[in-house]
């Protein structure tokens, strides 16, 4: 038996008393991902990704774990919520619009004391001065550098459209405009390498593409290096009490690591290793969430159809946006249907060998999205299901 079969074996005695589709989440792969991320930040703090989670339970206890330290969040909203369920270092890693939020902010002592908004222009302070509708709390904020690769005098381009803040001077500039402005403080660096963390380089029957997808991001890795280290000395020339310098995700977590400049790494989808991050040389996890569909027809030989399962991840559209089939091996998509709203073909010989009624496990292109289509996850430990606990969505958040 494969490990993949015993894994099946597994998951379908854990969950023979759930109907599916059910969510699971194998808490001995999740650990051993966990400390994968820690080994490879070298000492340096893990920061949590929360979009990559989306589970309070989740997230309570990665950072339960020596080597994690506070929350990477994705909207203003869920920072709040957040902070008052008692995580006190929550940074929003995204410019928000949500003047409500900032009034909330501005006006409590808690939350301005746990949650770090991100800035990268100063109308996006002016936003926030408007919001604060008399509240008199200190804002903390976080300066965004943009890490993109820029080639032929800037003609040519590499990396995510994130923050306008490119040179040294320039965040160097912002940190002075907010340090004019009472009511803001400037307490740390964000600079998040999409296009080396985010982007794999080891594309199966796509060698030459590979090749050139690693001599970018060596490219990339050594001019940021540079790039970065000057952006927080020009910056801690303006605010010397800097607190942190956050960089890095979970493809690029021991190279963002080894640079002097960066003081914590960020990372969440290592945790649940989903499809998207099969495709690395720099580091091999384990999947750790899935899903199940069950099977409710068998069209013909070499074929069924299970219930749903077209959930499609965010991104530029394409075939590796879709979850993959993943358990029993051998399965695929019908190329004409793909899959599905409500039902999904699957052809392939293991086909024959299941009934209705079975589940085919599958794993989705990114890690926390696969959250935002069930209310809970059931946390399997050997062949048991151990606990079962809500997403954000079974907690009645769907903050984006």
């Amino acid at each position: 038996m494969t490990a993949r079969a015993a894994d099946r074996a597994r998951y379908d005695r854990a969950t023979a008393h759930l109907d599916a589709p059910v969510a699971i989440v194998d808490l001995e792969a999740f650990d051993a991902n966990a400390d994968d991320l820690v080994s490879r930040a070298g000492g340096k703090p893990v920061r949590v990704a929360s979009k990559s989670v989306r589970c309070r339970a989740l997230l309570e206890r990665v950072l339960a774990r020596d080597g994690f330290a506070g929350i990477m969040s994705y909207t203003l909203a869920e920072s709040l919520w957040l902070a008052r369920s008692g995580f006190d270092d929550v940074l929003l890693a995204y410019p928000s619009a949500d003047r409500a939020g900032f009034a909330e902010l501005a006006a409590d002592p808690k939350l301005a004391a746990a949650v770090t908004v991100m800035v990268d222009d100063p109308a996006q302070l002016d936003l926030i001065e408007a919001a604060r509708a008399g509240g008199r709390e200190v804002v903390r904020v976080c300066l965004e550098l943009d890490t993109s690769l820029k080639l032929l005098g800037g003609r040519v381009r590499v990396g995510a459209l994130r923050s306008p803040r490119h040179s040294p001077a320039q965040l160097a500039e912002l940190a002075r405009s907010v340090s004019r402005r009472p009511g803001f403080q400037v307490v740390g660096i964000m600079a998040y390498e999409g296009h080396v963390a985010g982007v794999g380089d080891a594309l199966a029957g796509r060698p030459l593409r590979s090749r050139a997808i690693r001599l970018m991001q060596s490219a990339a890795r050594r001019e940021l290096a540079e790039r970065r280290a000057a952006a927080v000395r020009a910056v801690r020339e303006v605010v010397p009490g800097l607190e942190f310098v956050n960089g890095g995700g979970t493809g690029s977590v021991q190279h963002t690591a080894a640079e002097d400049a960066v003081t914590e790494i960020a990372a969440g989808s290592g945790l649940y290793v989903p499809r998207l991050f099969d495709n690395y040389t720099s580091f091999s996890g384990r999947p750790a969430a899935l899903f199940a569909q069950p099977v409710v027809r068998r069209p013909g030989v070499g074929m069924v159809t299970v219930l749903g399962g077209g959930y499609p991840a965010s991104g530029a559209a394409g075939a590796d946006r879709s979850p993959v089939p993943y358990l029993p091996e051998g399965l695929r998509y019908d190329p004409r249907e793909g899959a599905g709203e409500v039902q999904t073909p699957l052809l392939g010989a293991p086909a024959d060998d299941l009934l209705i009624g079975d589940k085919v496990w599958f794993r989705h292109a990114k890690a926390g999205e696969l959250c935002e289509r069930f209310e809970t996850l059931h946390l399997v430990e050997g062949d048991r299901v151990t606990a079962t606990v809500p997403t954000y969505r079974g907690e009645g958040r769907t903050f984006l």
